[in-house]
């Protein structure tokens, strides 16, 4: 059978139900010819015209709020690349034949996105049904049984999308909240010496997925020593951000007066006990030498450091792993490793968020760390923190929050 060319114009103009096209500035690229009807607008009066010019809100009605709702859910499309649903909407529209007269409609509006090759959102779907008739059979009751029970459906989505805004205000602000105790707990990037060093904290892009991971960089006792750690709190939020500052301070504080990172990790171990939510944490402590030129190191469960040699070659320090804070025996010392390294070498600590992806093994994701370290070998600290996030990051975009150091050594 021959192949046939779609005309996918066509096609788009013959979809049954109201569509129309927007661009992520919310200006209308095209409308099928049921939009078009539906709404009573021609297509000049339409496209490539802004939507809120199209159809503003009531001016009369104090409490319009389609608009704000419509113009939300298409921003957060914009802004995560996800489809949203949206209930029932109260969104009156003004007479094209009596200009000032506004006719009561109510919606049901679906926004999707249309992705290009970078993964960005190029074309937003406006998708709407008008359920007006449904509302005004549910008003008329006793009527059509039928038809009233399908109104009251309608109504119980609409308060569920109330609640859901609710709920998705109230993890906004507890997102900022955190992100602002983050920010504040998590140290400067003040100068090691005459060593360079960048250090990244990368928020999720989702509000109940932030602040659980963390960095610290201190200067330890010695003639040129310094401890490096990174770790991951299980949970998200407000509470894994307060549990997040106690262990890091903790770890900081062990680190000044161990003998030796694995010291450290046993400290924060029995510290970690008293802690609620501090189960299953995770980091990993090294101790850079520039006397030795070594790197001693331990990992509680933790994924591996990178150590980026000058060369180009990248090699992991996994050799001193251990079960994550809580789950190893008591009375068992931590394993300790070192690890030669030479002037001009790199070293990577990072949290599970850069690399890890739910279809993807582990050994797969640090490949795609090691080559990104090569590719980009010959970059200073700070240009190599911005290229790793770039690069292995989906679309620039993190799902579960980043903590990155980067010290050359």
């Amino acid at each position: 059978m021959a192949d046939t060319a779609i005309d996918y114009a066509a096609v788009f103009q013959a979809l049954p139900g109201m569509v129309a096209l927007l661009t992520p500035e919310l200006v209308y690229a095209d409308a099928n010819e049921e939009f078009l009807r539906m709404s009573g607008r021609t297509r000049e009066q339409v496209v490539g015209r802004y939507l809120f010019d199209v159809f503003p809100d009531n001016p009369d009605d104090p409490s319009a709020s389609g608009m704000r709702n419509l113009a939300a859910s298409l921003h957060r499309v914009v802004e995560t690349g996800e489809r949203d649903a949206m209930a029932l909407q109260r969104y009156d529209v003004e007479s094209v034949e009596q200009p000032g007269q506004w006719e009561e409609r109510y919606w049901s509006p679906v926004n999707a996105p249309v992705l290009g090759p970078d993964g960005k959102v190029v074309l937003l779907i406006h998708k709407v049904e008008e359920v007006t008739e449904l509302i005004r059979a549910r008003e008329r009751a006793p009527g059509d049984r039928d038809r009233v029970m399908e109104a009251e459906l309608y109504t119980r989505a609409r308060e569920l999308q109330d609640v859901n805004e609710r709920l998705r205000e109230a993890h906004a602000h507890e997102r900022e909240v955190a992100l602002a105790l983050q920010k504040a707990m998590l140290p400067a990037p003040n100068p090691i010496g005459h060593h360079r060093a960048a250090v990244r904290y990368q928020p999720a892009t989702d509000a109940l997925n932030v602040c659980g991971d963390w960095y610290d960089l201190v200067d330890l006792v010695g003639v040129d020593r310094v401890g490096i750690a990174v770790g991951d709190v299980v949970g998200h939020g407000l509470s894994a951000a307060c549990v997040m500052g106690k262990l890091r301070s903790a770890l900081s504080a062990a680190s000044l007066v161990a003998d030796g990172p694995a010291q450290a990790l046993d400290a924060l171990g029995l510290y970690a006990r008293s802690v609620d939510g501090a189960e299953n944490t995770t980091a990993v402590q090294t101790c850079v030498d520039w006397d030795t030129h070594t790197i001693t190191y331990s990992s509680a469960g933790h994924l591996p450091p990178a150590l980026l040699r000058g060369d180009g070659s990248v090699v992991f320090l996994d050799g001193a792993t251990d079960p994550p804070l809580g789950a190893r025996p008591e009375h068992t010392p931590r394993p300790e490793a070192t690890l030669d390294f030479t002037d001009g070498d790199t070293l990577v600590l990072y949290t599970d968020g850069l690399i890890e992806r739910r279809d993807e093994d582990i050994d797969a994701s640090l490949g795609r760390l090691a080559e990104a370290l090569t590719r980009h070998c010959r970059s200073a600290p700070e240009l190599l923190a911005d290229a790793l996030l770039l690069d292995l990051l989906h679309h620039g975009r993190a799902t579960d929050d980043t903590a990155l150091v980067i010290l050359r050594l």
